[in-house]
């Protein structure tokens, strides 16, 4: 039998992510972080998702906010609220912990966390990527992961909107 709830207890709050982090920490585990939106996931997201869990013994991804998602992506977005979208991430299990940030990058998330590993699918460069500067100064790495072209959540709203 599956254990179902074990799937809401990957979704942390920040003060109950730090006390499990300093758990992982104190046995000597590595953890990568990455984030987004994840609105509707896609073979992309899963290629980057579990590249980053290749990074650490130990993935934490950081979800935008519904209010964040807005910002971001417009106002027909997000597709999928909050709680969904971090359900879905959590239910993976190359995913070890999820928890929704509420401003635009996630920078704060990410000095409080301070990964050994900080993970960015896309082109950026290091310089571009939010958090690098704090995550090396740190003595972690960041990790830029390719693109899988053709996947995108803009291009699957796009093409349900030209079937409707």
């Amino acid at each position: 039998m599956k254990k179902i709830d074990a799937i809401e207890k990957k979704i942390f709050e920040l003060s109950h992510l730090m006390a499990t982090l300093a758990g992982w920490r104190v046995t000597g585990k590595t953890v990568s972080f990455t984030n987004g939106c994840f609105d509707i996931l896609h073979e992309g997201h899963i290629f980057s998702l579990s590249q980053a869990a290749k990074e650490a013994d130990y993935l934490i991804v950081g979800v935008n906010s519904d209010a964040s998602t807005k910002r971001l992506k417009g106002n027909d977005r997000p597709i999928n609220n909050e709680k969904s979208r971090a359900m879905v991430l959590a239910s993976l299990m190359i995913i070890d912990a999820v928890i929704i940030f509420e401003e635009d990058t996630p920078l704060q998330l990410i000095s409080t966390i301070l990964p050994d590993v900080l993970v960015k699918g896309g082109d950026y460069t290091i310089d571009q990527i939010v958090g690098a500067k704090e995550v090396m100064a740190h003595g972690g790495r960041v990790v830029i992961n390719p693109i899988v072209q053709g996947f995108s959540t803009t291009g699957i709203v796009e093409k349900i909107r030209r079937l409707g």
